[in-house]
């Protein structure tokens, strides 16, 4: 396995972001193109439309010796024309770059037709989210998730992975294989901890019925963290936005902040074990540090779990 980063975490200009990664020996590169994702590295419209603009930003890449292994366009393309478009673009770049992976989310749709605003569901009652959830897979989520499938093949597109995001259809395991088993192994998960901790579910187990699968087709390096005190008397769900952090009962932190060294390394092991041996991609998001004591702290935890793990 190899270290990689989410650049656009790093509120650094594009050639200073590439240069610390160089300086960090962090060789492969997880860009965002937009929709979630201010996309501080990238002029996705530009970089499309004008091959020369496309050839010098990517220049700056492998000048340094560094690899773009994947392209991001989190956002919610089941919902949203925009987010669709930018989804689209990103599939031509990928092609026009030889990019082989896309990491994303499998979006959400509406929860009937004619409604505007997606519905996440997670409980079965009242019964009417039954036929929620019915609209939202057959109607939706397939028949789209299926042309997608078709494009990305068409633009050379070897993987599509799924990050495990809850508001999304696809939020766990047995969701993206169920997704996996309509459209194809075209999609796979993008395996987040730090999603599963605060859901009570346990990464390692994910890793283990994911690699069996053949889905595991991308780790993100990112921790969170239940609060003591703030999340026994109302339990996991809260509506407080991340930057409430003092308030919340549980957030996103640096990687060994949430869990320790020794967890990462046996989480990496598990993974490795399960037959993924490739990137796993930093993604700091930790507000209650700088930007970069937050990525200096989570880069030196990762590359100590995984000296134990080559």
């Amino acid at each position: 396995m190899k270290l990689g980063i989410k650049t656009c975490t790093l509120t650094l200009p594009y050639t200073e972001a590439l240069d610390f990664c160089v300086q960090q020996e962090i060789p492969l590169l997880e860009i965002a193109t937009g929709n979630w994702s201010a996309a501080p590295h990238i002029d996705l419209d530009t970089v499309v439309s004008d091959k020369g603009a496309r050839d010098k930003w990517y220049k700056e890449i492998t000048a340094r010796g560094l690899t773009l292994d994947s392209l991001n366009c989190a956002g919610n393309p089941l919902a949203y024309e925009h987010d669709m478009d930018v989804t689209e673009k990103t599939f031509r770049l990928a092609g026009e770059l030889g990019v082989k992976k896309i990491v994303m989310m499998s979006g959400l749709p509406a929860g009937c037709k004619g409604d505007k605003t997606p519905v996440w569901v997670t409980t079965s009652w009242p019964p009417e989210t039954q036929d929620v959830l019915k609209y939202q897979w057959e109607e939706v989520a397939i028949p789209e998730w299926t042309r997608l499938v078709a494009l990305a093949k068409e633009c050379g597109i070897e993987k599509i992975a799924l990050e495990n995001h809850p508001c999304q259809l696809v939020y766990n395991v047995e969701t993206c294989l169920k997704l996996r088993e309509a459209v194809g192994p075209m999609v796979g998960m993008n395996l987040d901890p730090s999603h599963m901790f605060w859901q009570s579910g346990d990464p390692m187990a994910a890793a283990r019925v994911l690699g069996a699968a053949g889905a595991l087709y991308h780790v993100h390096g990112k921790d969170s963290r239940l609060e003591r005190y703030l999340v026994d008397p109302n339990g996991v769900l809260d509506t407080k936005t991340i930057h409430d952090f003092a308030r919340r009962a549980w957030n996103f932190v640096a990687v060994g902040s949430g869990h320790n060294e020794q967890w990462w390394s046996e989480f990496l092991s598990v993974v490795r074990m399960s037959g993924y041996n490739d990137v796993v991609s930093l993604e700091m998001e930790d507000l209650t540090m700088s930007m970069m004591e937050g990525h200096l702290y989570s880069i030196d935890i990762l590359k100590r779990a995984m000296v134990l793990n080559h």
